[in-house]
């Protein structure tokens, strides 16, 4: 869990030039985005493939980058939309070095964070049920790659329009639509594939 101790060091507003336009949205100060933004980037990174265990680590370098890149916000995506191309090139990274030396550590594993995923309101039942469809849902995304993961999860997960995810992943709008379609039917195969599985087992 975060403690007010996480963001001692973020209490900093880059210096920059004045907003000069209404339209662009002006800097906040990283404390501002840690606490609005945090569970975002959290779960994105889990979502994303990054596994459990390094999932803290990695949390902690995306803000890092997003400190020292700050200053070059220039207020003309959402700060949401910003965030994500910063989460999206740090997991690329990691994963790529964890692929060279850990090829094991990227198998698919139960990945999920109960408070973000899962509804406490719920009953008990509930709550059981949604942790399994949670733990579904990142087995089937880990049955994609990850160009077509990336869109899949800020369209469908975080309702996110084709054009921030353009602007997020700085590929064209077309790009994005094609591997959101292939995404798409993916992840849909890949769940009739799990379905026929468990039908048989409980046949």
């Amino acid at each position: 869990m975060r403690s007010a101790a996480d963001t001692r060091g973020f209490e900093v507003r880059p210096r920059g030039r004045a907003v000069e336009s209404a339209s662009v949205e002006p800097r906040p100060t990283l404390a501002e985005i840690y606490d609005q933004h945090f569970p975002f980037v959290w779960r994105s990174a889990l979502r994303l493939g990054v596994p459990r265990a390094g999932v803290d680590d990695i949390v902690q370098e995306i803000f890092i980058v997003a400190h020292q890149r700050l200053a070059d916000f220039e207020g003309r995506s959402s700060i949401k939309t910003w965030l994500f191309g910063i989460v999206v090139n740090v997991v690329r990274n990691h994963r790529r070095a964890l692929l060279a030396k850990q090829p094991h550590a990227l198998r698919a594993e139960v990945r999920e964070d109960p408070e973000l995923l899962v509804d406490p309101a719920g009953g008990p039942h509930e709550r059981v049920a949604q942790a399994e469809a949670a733990r579904l849902v990142e087995r089937l995304l880990d049955a994609l790659d990850d160009d077509k993961r990336e869109v899949f999860v800020l369209a469908e997960l975080e309702q996110m329009s084709a054009p921030e995810i353009a602007t997020a992943l700085g590929v064209p709008l077309n790009t994005v639509y094609s591997r959101l379609r292939l995404a798409r039917q993916a992840f849909a195969s890949a769940a009739a594939r799990h379905r026929i599985r468990e039908e048989r087992r409980s046949s």
